[in-house]
């Protein structure tokens, strides 16, 4: 089982992200793969730092030569883990946007068997979104932006729009997500992905901690590209 940590100018996170990381989880898991995506910070020294002075941590780090982008790193990654023959990857951010306190439980549906794809959802609790500081404007447009996805997709999800993921490495074996988005809509093209080949997609609650990982994106440019790709796949399937 691995865990792959995406990380881009998280210098001043990253550290207290793996540290976070149970110890109990820490015994269950092969690899911990930290992709620096060409930061212009200190992430990847910062990573090595970790390594050499954690040997409890099964640590590797990767420095990108030029930035892949959001999607573009989850592709490489994610080749890596099927490259090295693990069973389970997940998504973990070098931000902190989300709690490594819940990677058991983001993993248990598939090592139970009972899931292909885990999503760790912060609209599964009614208003916890808001109340973890998620501005009100994004919480509607996330709202919106899942609403017209589930419609066009057939799925009753309760967010599309969440990092925090689990795949089984059969899953992603199983679908061309290498062909995807290099940027922040590579998250909805493998939604649909896992949709079209009937994977099963299981959704837990999760914290909401809003940092400032979607300044980087224009919230409407991002909502139309997202749509575009849906209301194509939904034209397609």
């Amino acid at each position: 089982m691995g865990v792959l940590v995406v990380a881009y100018e998280a210098s001043a996170t990253l550290e207290a992200v793996l540290a976070r990381i149970p110890p109990d989880f820490r015994e269950k898991i092969t690899t911990i793969l930290v992709c620096d995506d060409a930061s212009t910070d200190d992430t990847y020294q910062v990573g090595m730092r970790v390594k050499a002075s954690r040997p409890d941590l099964p640590l590797e780090v990767i420095r990108r030569p030029v930035n892949l982008g959001y999607g573009g790193n989850q592709k490489a990654g994610y080749r890596w883990m099927i490259d090295h023959e693990l069973d389970v990857v997940v998504l973990l951010h070098g931000d902190g946007q989300y709690a490594p306190e819940h990677l058991e439980r983001m993993v248990a549906p598939i090592l139970a068997g009972d899931a292909d794809v885990v999503f760790g959802s912060r609209m599964l609790e009614r208003g916890a979104a808001l109340r973890g500081g998620m501005p009100k404007y994004k919480y509607v447009g996330n709202k919106i932006l899942t609403f017209m996805q589930n419609r066009l997709a057939g799925v009753a999800l309760s967010e599309w729009h969440s990092g925090y993921r689990a795949y089984s490495v059969a899953a992603l074996s199983g679908v061309g997500f290498e062909l995807n988005s290099d940027y922040y809509d590579f998250d909805t093209q493998i939604i649909l992905q896992m949709i079209a080949t009937s994977q099963r997609i299981v959704e837990i609650p999760i914290p909401t901690f809003y940092g400032d990982e979607l300044s980087r994106v224009n919230g409407i440019r991002y909502g139309w590209r997202i749509l575009k790709h849906t209301l194509r796949w939904r034209r397609s399937s």
